[in-house]
């Protein structure tokens, strides 16, 4: 049977290579697509806007295909249907770019030759070929390139002429057709637009189709903004944020700062947002309930940003700042972050923005025109630093960066008041002080505070109070020079003129001296020298002392710490002066003074602690009706603290117990019934156990052992009671005595009542003492050491009980432990004299006799310790020496090795 043969025309050939393309999956185009239907057409012979007839022809083919292997075919087959279902879902009519809901019967329906061939829209750019054909450039481009990158000649997808010339040409008259209905079809939707928005009630669907139509005009008409803005719908849109803003929803919120943005390229409709508020309105939108919200709020900040007297209005907007900083630093959306930053970042370069962002935590602006601008802007910077209300991080940024500029200012008189005002700010952080310190800021401050004679009085007291502040905190300032003579902080000639500025200067300033001399009267490395300056200055104490009963609290508060500290070094001397100005009853008035603060008391009670008092003075001013206030208040404090160790309640503890002691000191009967009658001896042993200071703990051992003294030396010598007399005798002959003698008490030889409060043992105090001895502060165990010692003073008849009494509460043992870790000193002269007590006793030296430790440590302190431990040794080890081997071990201990 022969063969038909059907001839392939150039342009079946030219289709067949382009749907090889296309079914290779390459990304297309509408406009490819119309034009490879409209080849398609032409080679079936058929109208290319007979869409089923096109469809039937597609199916045929596929049942031709039904049986086919060819891949290529398939991929032709399934690019076909693609394109054919694509290209029927975008029907011309429907593409325009008009609202066909909104007002349908108003607006004027296109040309055809409005529509591109291709895209099958209205131009906006139509250009002819030279086949005379009309089509968007951008179609008809993008169709050109496809044909060259298939190797064939680009052709007229409506006429399939192939195109000697791809010369465009302009279609001057249908462009200006074109624009003339888009014209009259922007002027039909403004105006329904502005009828919809100036309804009483709203419905949010049609809000939306307005936003939606306003957002399409601004981005494909540009030069229809002046419509839209003429209309009043930029208004309209900023007081539908204005008044509807909750009620409409963070969707509508959303259309309607995109459309506010796109807007916003027309720099009139621009100055219309500003005036009308919308800054304020972006700015509530950035922490809107949706991303797209805060997205197109803070771009339009973005886009008013790009002025600088738009920048100021945003910067002075409540809030803006904080929030643009927090969305700056949200990594979690990283695109809006950058915007914000970009925001922030243009806003740096307004001037009046400056102190704003400082408020809001970016002070890089400030800063850098602190530190490089000129002098009158590093003036207006530093003035800004000292109105503001600092974070402790922003105190310490600034002070690294520019506490040497703000030094340098003060040597200029316009800069001064500035300056110092910044410094102040600055210097209530303690962290700063080493900062300030080593920006040499305190020679300029004593300058102005006691140099210069032509100082205003306000420079003296900001002065005054950074130097306060300074050295309030110890460790930094105390060797720094304040002059060219290498002269510190607690110098003689500083500390004398100090004092003697007290009683001439304001009240502000004085306050602030006070606090001065308080803080070096504080330090460790000043103290010793400042305190003996102020005593030795000409009424140095009785000036301070001036402030006790000053009105201002803050003056009292000072000065009473300050009168702390001279009573902890220089007691005596105080105590004159105490009584010599008849201040000693204004200390114990403080205290029952529910008005003073709790500051005041405390150091009230510590410096009638610290002071010595007469037996007579103690009877008189302090009182025996004073303890029970004191017990009570003790307890007081105690349940305050729970275990903490606050200032100022460890200091106000530390005075009650202190004051307690004045009541130990010297017992006579009717001291020894307050005693008892308050049981002071369970009281001090109470301390012990709490979580105390060591102070604390140091006079409650102090306590204990002077009642255990008193106690000591009351106790009854051990001897026959007196024979009864009298009518009773008889009796007591016949039936003996009425009821047996009390056991005596083991450390006194003699009966002690449980509640005498003057024994140790019966106080149950020798344990929590023991405890002590393992407190890390060595002032502690040495008053431990010494309570205990009160136990082995009397080595009359009795003695050895007592001491094995100390070896059944294992005292002995503890002490002599602690003896052999301890380093020459005062703790190991008191715990060796205990030792050598207890050796004297026969049974406890035969016991510890084989405690090589202990020997070798009594050898060490006899060679290495001070003149009292080489005794105490001695005598230890010749109590030791009989024991069998002790001696020669000693001897070998103290050779030295060959």
């Amino acid at each position: 049977m022969k063969l038909s043969h059907f001839a392939v025309t150039e342009n079946e050939e030219r289709l067949h290579r382009t749907l090889q393309k296309e079914g290779e999956g390459r990304q297309t185009s509408k406009a490819v697509q119309s034009a490879i239907i409209m080849d398609l057409a032409r080679c079936l012979g058929i109208d290319s806007c007979n869409y089923e007839e096109l469809i039937n022809q597609v199916k045929l083919f596929k049942t031709d295909l039904a049986n086919s292997n060819s891949v290529s075919e398939r991929r032709i087959l399934v690019s076909l249907e693609k394109i054919l279902g694509s290209w029927s879902a975008v029907p011309g009519m429907l593409t325009l770019k008009v609202d066909r809901d909104f007002e349908e019967d108003a607006h004027i329906l296109p040309f055809k030759n409005f529509l591109c061939p291709l895209t099958k829209e209205v131009m906006k750019e139509p250009v002819v070929l030279e086949s005379s054909q009309t089509y968007e450039r951008s179609a008809i481009e993008y169709w050109f390139e496809r044909c060259l990158e298939d190797g064939r000649d680009p052709t007229c997808p409506v006429t399939g002429e192939v195109l000697k010339s791809l010369e465009l040409k302009p279609n001057i008259g249908l462009a200006g057709a074109i624009e003339e209905w888009v014209n009259r079809n922007v002027e039909i939707e403004v105006k329904c637009a502005v009828e919809q928005l100036s309804k009483e009630s709203m419905e949010a669907e049609g809000v939306e189709r307005v936003l939606d139509v306003v957002y399409k005009i601004s981005e494909e008409h540009p030069s229809n903004w002046f419509r839209v803005r003429n209309a009043g719908l930029v208004v309209m849109i900023v007081n539908l944020l204005r008044n509807s803003s909750k009620s409409i929803g963070t969707v509508l919120r959303s259309k309607a700062l995109m459309a506010l943005l796109s807007m916003a390229k027309d720099e009139e409709s621009k100055k219309i947002m500003l005036e009308e508020g919308i800054t304020r309105f972006a700015i509530h939108s950035l922490i809107g309930s949706s991303e797209k919200e805060r997205e197109y709020a803070v771009k339009l900040l973005l886009e008013f940003s790009s002025d600088e007297a738009c920048c100021t209005r945003i910067a002075s907007e409540k809030g803006a700042l904080v929030l643009l900083s927090s969305m700056a630093g949200n990594l979690e959306h990283p695109a809006l972050a950058n915007v914000a930053e970009q925001v922030l970042t243009r806003m740096e370069v307004a001037e009046d923005s400056v102190q704003n962002l400082a408020a809001a935590g970016r002070f890089e602006p400030l800063l850098s025109r602190l530190r490089g601008g000129p002098d009158d802007i590093k003036i207006e910077m530093a003035s800004i630093i000292g109105r503001m209300t600092l974070t402790n991080n922003s105190k310490e940024q600034i002070a690294q960066q520019c506490a040497q500029t703000l030094v340098e200012l003060l040597s200029k008189p316009e800069g001064r008041t500035p300056s110092l005002l910044a410094l102040n700010n600055l210097s209530g952080l303690d962290d700063n002080a080493t900062i300030l310190v080593e920006s040499a800021v305190l020679p300029a401050l004593v300058a102005i505070l006691l140099q210069n004679q032509g100082a205003l009085q306000e420079w003296k007291e900001f002065a005054a109070s950074i130097i306060a502040n300074i050295v309030s905190k110890p460790g930094h300032w105390e060797l720094a020079s304040i002059d060219n003579k290498g002269n510190s902080m607690q110098s003689e000639s500083v500390v004398f003129s100090l004092v003697v500025l007290l009683l001439v200067t304001s009240p502000q300033c004085q306050a602030s001296i006070l606090r001065i001399l308080y803080g070096m009267a504080s330090s460790p490395q000043a103290a010793g020298s400042v305190a003996m300056h102020i005593k030795s200055s000409e009424d140095g104490i009785k000036t301070i002392f001036h402030f006790l009963d000053y009105p201002d609290v803050e003056h009292r508060i000072y000065a009473f710490k300050l009168t702390r500290i001279l009573t902890e070094r220089f007691a005596q001397d105080l105590a004159q002066e105490v009584k010599h100005s008849d201040k000693l009853l204004l200390f114990k008035e403080k205290l029952l003074d529910n008005q003073s603060t709790e500051s005041e008391k405390s150091d009230a009670a510590c410096v009638l602690a610290n002071l010595p008092l007469s037996e007579d003075e103690v009877k008189t001013v302090l009182e025996a009706s004073f303890v029970k206030w004191i017990v009570m208040n003790l307890k007081k404090q105690q349940r305050i603290s729970n275990g903490r160790t606050s200032w100022p309640t460890s200091s106000m503890e530390e005075g009650l117990l202190g004051l307690l002691l004045h009541f130990t000191r010297s017992l006579d009967q009717d001291t020894i019934s307050v005693v008892k009658e308050h049981q002071l001896m369970t009281i001090f042993c109470e301390q012990l156990s709490f979580p105390a200071k060591p102070r604390v703990k140091q006079l409650a051992a102090v306590g204990l052992t002077n009642l255990s003294e008193a106690g000591r030396m009351l106790a009854a010598p051990d001897s026959e009671p007196p024979a009864p007399k009298g009518f009773c005798a008889s009796l007591v002959f016949m039936c003996g005595r009425a009821s047996p003698e009390p056991s005596n008490c083991p450390i006194h030889n003699a009966p002690c009542e449980y509640n005498s409060q003057l024994c140790l043992l019966k106080s149950n105090c020798i344990r929590p003492l023991v405890d002590l001895l393992h407190d890390e502060d060595a002032n502690v165990q040495i008053a431990a050491i010494e309570a205990l010692s009160t136990l082995v003073l009397d080595t009359s008849h009795g003695y050895k009980g007592a001491v094995d009494e100390l070896e059944k509460q294992d005292v002995i043992a503890a002490v002599i432990e602690l003896f052999t870790e301890i380093r020459p000193g005062v703790l190991q002269e008191r715990a060796l004299w205990m030792i050598e007590r207890a050796l004297r006793v026969d049974s406890p030296a035969h016991r510890h006799s084989l405690n090589q430790s202990l020997v070798r440590a009594l050898v060490e302190a006899l060679k290495h310790g001070t003149a009292n431990a080489k005794r105490h040794a001695q005598d230890a080890l010749t109590n030791l020496k009989e024991i069998s081997g002790v001696s020669a071990k000693a001897s070998s201990q103290s050779r030295p090795q060959r």
